[in-house]
């Protein structure tokens, strides 16, 4: 199963051409008219670019990928602070990340909640049902395919 970076037919093919026999896709589904996501989640995806993401308690911590905002700011000092301890207390990240999720999800605080996304929200540009979104990847993927497909045609090992 190919993960990460995977919003649309390009990428479900890159990972089907590379061999995969499934893709998992998440940040565009969080944004899918049927997610249950606060509205102020799915609209920071929405305005994302594709640098607007960071990995936050990457050293010490459990490491996640979100958009910037406060608490990922929060988190880097956290880890910066921690590097200059001898012993550092690691129960910092614990407390900052306990409850962050359900912040940004449920409560739609995106400054101080952990809006996680992948670094392809800066491709995620509208709300669509789900059904929109599978169709779009599948038949997407399926005209790279072909399309990769023609141009070797007729190659065979003897050539």
């Amino acid at each position: 199963i190919a993960a990460g970076g995977i919003a649309d037919g390009r990428g479900a093919a890159a990972g089907f051409m590379l061999g995969a026999e499934a893709v998992q896709v998440g940040t565009r589904f969080v944004v899918a008219k049927e997610s249950n996501a606060h509205q102020n989640y799915k609209n920071m995806i929405l305005k994302a670019r594709d640098i607007d993401t960071t990995i936050s308690a990457q050293h010490f911590g459990h490491a996640v990928r979100a958009l910037k905002n406060k608490l990922t700011r929060e988190f880097d000092q956290a880890e910066k602070d921690a590097f200059k301890q001898e012993n550092p207390d690691l129960t910092v990240f614990e407390s900052l990340g306990a409850g962050a999720l359900a912040n940004a999800v449920v409560r739609g605080d995106v400054e101080h909640g952990s809006v996680m996304s992948g670094q392809i929200a800066g491709l995620v540009s509208k709300e669509e049902t789900v059904e929109e979104i599978l169709k779009d990847i599948y038949y997407g993927a399926a005209e790279v395919i072909q399309k990769e497909a023609s141009r070797w045609a007729g190659v065979t090992r003897n050539d």
